[in-house]
């Protein structure tokens, strides 16, 4: 079979029915060069299976195995895919609209040297599409760039990202991270491989939120893998500067803003006019 241009890896454990309206979003697409990659961690409620007996289009491939976490299955899912392209979609989240991969393939096209394609992400927690290009990053030639004050603070989730294959076959998620090994994996490959990232300026996904990362628990160790990853890849004197920053600019507080549904909404639009000249 010829090689598809995307693969869209969804990777999953009793998805429920979620795992459904993720996959119509993607089928919904106007694109067709796409192959789908499930991998199920051994789910008990047989949805999964369900969905493949019922499933008459060849692209939508099941795979279920046991694993060690969310990476490891990212991973084992990577081992599978065979697009140009690959893309990870969570259950529960959906592709903006129907247009998405069409317009990411003709930018592709376009550009046609980008190892990251990024874009934007709409979040249905706080009905606000969240951009992926604030002041932090710094104007060059091409436009936007990640400076390294970007590496730290934030940097696009993996729902809005578009990853050559080879740069993930050449070096996979790192699944000693249970929350930030895409993290990670995005410094190393802006750090230390040199790859080259393209700003999209599409709406990708709609984030659906409350996942596994943002449990009371969780966020405490996501801190912990934050603090680690960041000691690898910085100085201690960028470290300090970039955390100095964030307290004098009330970073806390925003985060805050930003995560309310009631508040969300007047954050972002302030920090649209604010950053107007980076849309």
């Amino acid at each position: 079979m010829p090689q598809p241009f995307f693969s869209i890896i969804i990777v999953c454990l009793n998805p429920g029915e979620k795992l459904k309206l993720t996959v119509d979003s993607i089928l919904a697409q106007n694109f067709m060069d796409y192959e789908v990659i499930i991998q199920d961690g051994l789910s008990m409620d047989g949805v999964a299976e369900k969905l493949a007996a019922h499933n008459t289009d060849a692209r939508i491939h099941l795979y279920c195995e046991a694993d060690t976490g969310i990476y490891d299955a990212m991973n084992r899912a990577v081992e599978k895919a065979s697009g140009e392209y690959l893309y990870f979609l969570n259950c529960g989240d959906l592709f903006h609209d129907e247009q998405v991969l069409m317009r990411v393939k003709e930018n592709i096209v376009a550009t046609a040297d980008g190892d990251i394609y990024y874009g934007n992400i709409h979040e249905e927690k706080t009905a606000q599409t969240v951009k992926s290009n604030p002041r932090i990053y710094t104007e060059g030639p091409a436009g936007p760039r990640i400076d390294r004050f970007a590496c730290y603070r934030h940097l696009p989730c993996h729902q809005a990202c578009f990853y050559r294959r080879s740069l993930l076959a050449e070096r996979p998620f790192s699944p000693e991270y249970k929350i930030m090994a895409d993290y990670e994996h995005f410094l190393w490959a802006i750090l230390e491989n040199g790859a080259s990232l393209v700003y999209l300026p599409l709406t990708i996904a709609c984030y659906e939120g409350g996942g596994y990362s943002e449990t009371k628990e969780n966020r405490k160790r996501l801190a912990l893998e934050h603090r680690r990853i960041v000691a690898y890849y910085m100085t201690k004197g960028e470290i300090f500067k970039y955390r100095l920053l964030l307290t004098l600019t009330l970073a806390p507080l925003r985060a805050i803003l930003a995560r309310n549904r009631h508040t969300a909404g007047v954050y972002q639009g302030l920090k649209k006019k604010l950053y107007k000249n980076h849309e």
